[in-house]
């Protein structure tokens, strides 16, 4: 913890204006104005919080209508920084249709870069299911990585997300 000058205790841990449940985890959202900046996935037994702004309640409404129906397409202004090859990746990856893989080759292909290079924009998005990198997987047809990691927890989120998909 960390005191203000008033020595309030302040969480020095990020400041989510929404925590949503959903089957996988739970969903951190991060908000800054009227960008949505950051999704999180907590430990499902993570406490829950209710959105506090009109733009979180929004996101939650939107990933809640994905969960529903997992071709909603999401309408939300987004604010993710990164460099231009991060940009790229993330624009072919937000073109993937839902109920469809591409693989980290394929599209390192389209854009003349690398599967690795383009792995590392995938384990670098801070939008996850909204930017659906969960949608890219090794070119042998394997899941390849999620949220850097190759094992684990992460991947069984990846698992969930395509078979919501039917991917």
């Amino acid at each position: 913890m960390v005191r203000s000058k008033n020595n309030r205790a302040i969480d020095s841990v990020k400041t989510y204006q929404a925590k949503l449940l959903a089957p996988f985890a739970v969903l951190g959202i991060r908000t800054e104005e009227d960008w949505l900046t950051d999704i999180d996935y907590l430990p499902v037994d993570a406490p829950t919080l209710a959105p506090q702004t009109v733009l979180a309640k929004e996101v939650c409404g939107q990933l809640l209508a994905y969960l529903a129906k997992p071709n909603f397409t999401f309408d939300l202004c987004l604010h993710i920084s990164g460099t231009t090859h991060q940009q790229r990746v993330w624009h072919a990856i937000q073109a993937i249709p839902c109920g469809e893989t591409n693989s980290y080759a394929e599209i390192a292909m389209r854009l003349h870069s690398a599967p690795r290079a383009v792995g590392r924009a995938c384990g670098a998005n801070r939008i996850p299911i909204v930017i659906p990198c969960h949608r890219v997987i090794s070119k042998s047809g394997g899941l390849g990585g999620f949220m850097n990691a190759s094992e684990g927890n992460p991947l069984e989120i990846k698992r969930w997300l395509l078979r919501h998909e039917s991917a």
